[in-house]
């Protein structure tokens, strides 16, 4: 019998390696290699092609007829809202977020939902099955319908799908599935990879759609091989703050809808509800305006969404002058208050700038560029804006303000939550007046200090 032989795979990136080191040559992430034991070859490489496959029927691109999405309700408009309509029918979906941000709640509900359509099927990995109904039983939910299975091994959960034929599965998680044509252990490389091919391609086969739930790293991107991502059609990612009852779910790959999609949830005793109206959530409309706070009217997928951006300048009493971001990029905000020193003449090196989103959103987009500069120009000055004016712009090394995306969408936002002020780049000035909107059009950053402090 031959010997096994053992390779060396990075479990961040799925690089192979003939040996072990400390730290993987690909990814160079530390303490990542695990050893994994490889099946034996059988033959010599001349004769591996002897025997030809039949040659495969090429197509024309203009020939093929596209076929209509078959869509379903999730029970959540939110849900559906990411999805880009409504689960596929033979889709493969991957949810990842930190642990006890909801993930298993949201899935729970989703499946509860879509077992009034349809036989569903609820895999645990991680919990008994006890747990599971504890949890549904917590949220009221009935689950007459949601069939339920505790196991891991993948050929018992296959045998179960044929025996049952679910059209709507979720594996809770992929991480703790195992295969016995492998000794590697749950959660490897080698275990991920395969137990999630075989189940995607059984889906593809059957029509069945798949819900994976995946474990992420300390540094919030998924765990395991990045195969895994590839392998699927949809990637959600849960974004919030633990702290506060707000959840994302935002979509960062979707083959069947928008990308950068976002479906608001507040967590509740009755598990995660969907929050139809988020701008009204996230801004918080007091009767008297503070120095440092003003409202960026934000794009969130094919939603425009206003969210309230404050900031705190004060005198720095240390050598060297902190910089803190939390829900904004911290070296956006250097480069910002460079180009605010050397276009307007404000300096801030002698001061700390502390910055905030609030309700534990996460601004990716540079329209965020020019409200930031008017919450730190607010606070260095003490002067309040108001809390009628909103501002959104990108803000480039020349001092210019260039245009966003979907400008007209986010004023006519604003105006209908009563907003009646609103500094923009004079490219996204509407062509026709905003009822009850003063819109103040700028080309560069002098004159929206102009509009600011005047």
């Amino acid at each position: 019998m031959a010997k096994a032989k053992t390779i060396f795979t990075c479990n961040s990136c799925g690089a192979q390696s003939p040996k072990w080191a400390g730290q993987c040559s690909a990814c160079k992430a530390w303490n990542s290699l695990e050893e994994t034991v490889i099946a034996a070859t059988v033959g010599s490489k001349e004769g591996r092609f002897d025997t030809l496959a039949p040659v495969a029927e090429v197509q024309v691109l203009s020939e093929v007829a596209p076929e209509h999405l078959s869509r379903m309700t999730t029970g959540s408009q939110e849900m559906d809202r990411v999805l880009g309509g409504g689960l596929v029918t033979g889709s493969v979906v991957l949810i990842g977020g930190d642990p006890g941000i909801g993930k298993s709640t949201l899935l729970v509900q989703v499946l509860e939902a879509i077992s009034q359509q349809t036989s569903v099927l609820y895999v645990t990995g991680e919990e008994s099955a006890e747990q599971v109904a504890l949890r549904a039983q917590r949220l009221g939910l009935g689950g007459d319908r949601l069939n339920l299975l505790a196991e891991n091994r993948l050929e018992q959960i296959i045998a179960t799908i044929d025996q049952t034929a679910p059209r709507v599965i979720v594996i809770d998680s992929i991480q703790t599935l195992y295969t016995e044509i492998l000794q590697s252990a749950p959660g490897s490389v080698a275990q991920v990879r395969e137990t999630a091919a075989q189940l995607v391609r059984r889906a593809k086969r059957t029509g069945l759609s798949l819900f994976f739930v995946g474990h992420v790293t300390k540094e919030g991107t998924l765990a395991g091989p990045r195969v895994l991502e590839h392998m699927v059609d949809t990637v959600l990612y849960f974004e919030g703050d633990p702290s506060s009852s707000f959840r994302l779910v935002r979509a960062v790959k979707n083959r069947f809808g928008a990308v950068n999609e976002v479906g608001v949830f507040v967590m509740n005793e009755k598990g995660l509800q969907d929050v139809t109206n988020p701008s009204a959530m996230f801004i918080s409309r007091q009767n008297d305006s503070v120095a440092g706070s003003v409202v960026l009217a934000t794009q969130e997928g094919t939603r425009p969404m206003l969210v309230e951006v404050q900031a705190l300048v004060d005198e720095s009493h240390s050598a060297q002058s902190r910089r803190v971001c939390v829900g904004l990029d911290s070296n956006r905000l250097a480069m910002l208050l460079a180009m605010l020193h050397r276009h307007t003449g404000i300096a801030t090196f002698d001061q700390d700038v502390f910055v905030n989103v609030v309700g534990g959103i996460k601004v990716t987009e540079t329209a965020a560029d020019l409200a930031l500069l008017a919450a730190i120009i607010s606070s260095l000055r003490d002067r309040p804006l108001g809390n009628d004016l909103i501002v959104f712009g990108e803000v480039g090394l020349a001092g210019e303000v260039r245009p966003v995306q979907r400008g007209q969408d986010r004023l006519k936002e604003a105006a209908k939550l009563g907003f009646k002020r609103a500094i923009i780049p004079y490219a996204n000035r509407p062509k026709t007046p905003i009822k009850g909107l003063e819109v103040h059009p700028v080309k560069r950053l002098s004159e929206a200090l102009d509009v600011i402090t005047g």
